[in-house]
């Protein structure tokens, strides 16, 4: 049975991933902060929840220990958790503003990877998933066909585009392990005001791919619903 642990589970995308993962036979680990929501995750799902705050190297840790004592194992790792940031003036952003998204959207999946990787290569199909975003694409938000090339949310973006690089760094230094990004596109969440015209569903149609294909598939690969992303 393939064991998944998926931080930031308790609601939006991850929520919707951790319910289509144990729908599809997966041993899911509800990652999140707030004990209250994410205990109520799990037990709507049929998951187990595991306390985790990717801003806290020790909540990371333990984290790590208390999946280590369970299940032993990690199959599929689903960097989920994210914050949006400032949207506002972009000439009122602050340095601490850039260290608040930067340490979740990309410190927190350095941490994240690096406590759970011992368990990962227990695995005979080690698979490191990240949530990235088609904004933090290059091409994309400089191609006014695009919707993302009107998005100016800059800390977001910025970080996104980090994770991405960080990705196929992954890809190339951890041979052993399969890494991809997944682009979940517009889609309505907590983090956008549910503005999005995608339903969670189709939003998280590019992560359960990853989380369900076959060994072999391919490493530093960047991915939405449709297929794969060029990287740029």
């Amino acid at each position: 049975m393939t064991i998944t642990f998926i931080t930031g589970a308790n609601k939006g995308l991850g929520r919707e991933t951790a319910r289509r993962l144990v729908d599809l036979g997966h041993t899911v680990l509800v990652g999140a902060r707030d004990t209250e929501q994410g205990e109520r995750t799990a037990a709507a799902l049929g998951a187990r929840f595991v306390r985790i705050d990717v801003t806290d190297d020790a909540s990371v840790a333990a984290a790590a220990r208390d999946v280590a004592d369970r299940e032993g194992v990690v199959d599929v790792l689903v960097n989920n958790a994210g914050i949006h940031g400032p949207s506002g003036d972009a000439a009122a952003l602050t340095g601490a503003d850039a260290l608040a998204v930067f340490d979740v959207n990309v410190a927190g999946v350095v941490r994240t990877t690096t406590a759970f990787l011992p368990l990962l290569r227990r695995s005979a199909d080690p698979v490191v998933i990240n949530v990235s975003s088609g904004t933090g694409s290059l091409a994309h938000t400089h191609d006014p066909a695009r919707p993302e090339s009107s998005v100016v949310v800059p800390l977001y973006t910025a970080s996104k585009a980090a994770l991405t690089m960080l990705t196929t760094q992954y890809a190339k230094a951890l041979p052993d392990v399969r890494v991809n990004a997944a682009d979940p596109g517009y889609t309505a969440t907590d983090l956008n005001g549910h503005s999005g015209p995608q339903t969670v569903t189709e939003g998280t149609d590019a992560v359960v791919g990853l989380a369900t294909e076959p060994p072999g598939s391919g490493s530093g690969r960047f991915v939405d619903r449709s297929g794969e992303i060029a990287w740029s």
